[in-house]
């Protein structure tokens, strides 16, 4: 730990700081948060603690989701609607050394600076719209000190985990892989060290990731709520649904699928049957036309492939960039209320030196 961020941690305890930022928890066990809203205050807990917490209910969830063979379909790596062997389309259709060997940028290469100008024309009012969950970080130092009579100012450390199904944030590169290997075929038991990524890292992506965004709103197209565990997202069905709102999916693009994240959280699912969401077929789609970003609220439809990534694999075969957990109601609403679902969008990634991704608050623009 950084000199600077050590003293600040230890002068923060000396005043009796705690994790603020979410007031009134406490922590049931390890990796399970008990439920909000006891009146205690929350423990703090140290970085790898942190981690073995998310890998704890990753593992919980993965199991949960095996443990159920009633309520999952027999499936295999082959399974489809039409029999495709989705395994295969993955690997056949890597685009690993498209941009040469050595690249790092994958799919955001198809963002031209033509790109970026054709998208900046469709802005027309100015409105903006936020695709960022609020953010709370599950350790929040504060500091208040003084200038002397008449000024003060306050400092916060914050320490938190954006990877997994909460905080919105972009995956980069070097974050997940199979086998076959991470971006490119590269060893992550080479490129991946305890000092972060050393091939494939955020800061590729430091000149933003702007383009046209093209938001699917399966809810409004379905006439539901929200995509259920039983009928995940389909790459047909973004096709249509994308010809029936006039918009056109084109090298380049950020597809950005609403499944209805907001209204399945409060429909009161545990979660034991797996996450409804989007269905390997729609890695195909994203391959065939050559989408540049995959946003979604509702992520992997896991139930429906025994792939390890079944759509996140897009990420490191085709090296399109993922913005995880984007809050995509408020901008299906602006995309109604303007009668269009193409818009100019937005990331800026921090430049997080060998940072697996970083979390974001993106941005779309009508």
């Amino acid at each position: 730990m950084a000199s600077s961020r050590r003293r600040f941690l230890m002068h923060a305890a000396a005043m009796g700081g705690t994790a603020l930022a979410q007031p009134g928890r406490t922590w049931a066990a390890a990796g399970e948060p008990a439920v909000a809203g006891t009146g205690a205050t929350p423990e703090t807990f140290s970085p790898p603690e942190l981690l073995a917490r998310q890998a704890a209910r990753a593992r919980r969830a993965a199991a949960a989701t095996a443990a159920n063979p009633a309520a999952e379909p027999t499936v295999t790596a082959a399974q489809s609607s039409g029999g495709t062997d989705y395994a295969a389309m993955y690997r056949d259709r890597r685009n690993w050394g498209r941009w040469g060997d050595r690249d790092q940028v994958g799919a955001i290469n198809l963002i031209t600076p033509e790109k970026r100008a054709a998208a900046a024309g469709l802005v027309r009012t100015g409105r903006t719209v936020s695709l960022s969950r609020v953010f709370e970080p599950p350790q929040h130092f504060i500091q208040k000190s003084s200038l002397g009579p008449g000024g003060g100012y306050v400092m916060d450390y914050l320490g938190f985990i954006y990877h997994g199904s909460t905080v919105t944030h972009v995956d980069a590169l070097c974050h997940i892989w199979d086998d076959a290997g991470m971006w490119q075929g590269h060893d992550p038991d080479i490129e991946i060290t305890t000092q972060g990524a050393q091939f494939g890292d955020i800061t590729h992506w430091s000149g933003g990731i702007i383009t046209k965004g093209v938001l699917i709103d399966v809810p409004r197209h379905r006439g539901a709520p929200h995509v259920g565990i039983d009928e995940p997202v389909r790459g047909e069905e973004i096709e249509a649904i994308a010809r029936d709102q006039g918009a056109t999916i084109e090298p380049g693009d950020a597809l950005l699928v609403h499944s209805g994240w907001g209204a399945y959280m409060a429909s009161g699912d545990d979660g034991s049957r797996g996450r409804p969401g989007l269905h390997p077929s729609c890695a195909e789609f994203i391959r065939d036309h050559d989408v540049a970003l995959l946003g979604w609220d509702l992520m992997d439809a896991r139930a429906s492939s025994d792939l390890p990534w079944p759509v996140h694999g897009v990420l490191f075969h085709f090296g399109v960039a993922l913005l995880d957990n984007a809050l995509l109601e408020p901008v299906a609403a602006a995309c109604a209320d303007e009668g269009r679902w193409e818009f100019m969008f937005q990331a800026l990634p921090l430049r997080v030196a060998r940072g697996t991704g970083s979390p974001v608050n993106p941005i779309a623009m009508f």
